[in-house]
């Protein structure tokens, strides 16, 4: 598809570049693309490093088997004295 591409055309397609952004807007224009190429690298890295902590947890959680208690939880109260409330006077 971009074989097909001459130096004609890439000049032309320059060219058209330079007439709508101007020449002041394409370094900010370059600064802004390779921001978010480098975003897009880092967030996909960083998903292929959370899919493996994760494939590691579930061999261990495999590998261990955890003991199932089949004791409920005991319920704990707690003591606290009742806040009065006091109405202000009017005078």
């Amino acid at each position: 598809m971009f074989g097909s591409l001459g130096i004609t055309e890439l000049i032309l397609i320059l060219v058209i570049v330079l007439i709508i952004f101007g020449a002041g807007k394409l370094p900010q224009l370059g600064e802004g693309i390779g921001k978010a190429i480098k975003g897009f690298k880092k967030s996909v890295h960083e998903a292929d490093a959370i899919e493996a902590e994760a494939q590691a947890a579930q061999q261990q959680m495999a590998a261990a088997p955890q003991a199932i208690t089949s004791a409920p939880p005991q319920a704990t109260t707690v003591d606290q004295p009742a806040a009065t409330v006091q109405q202000p006077t009017r005078a």
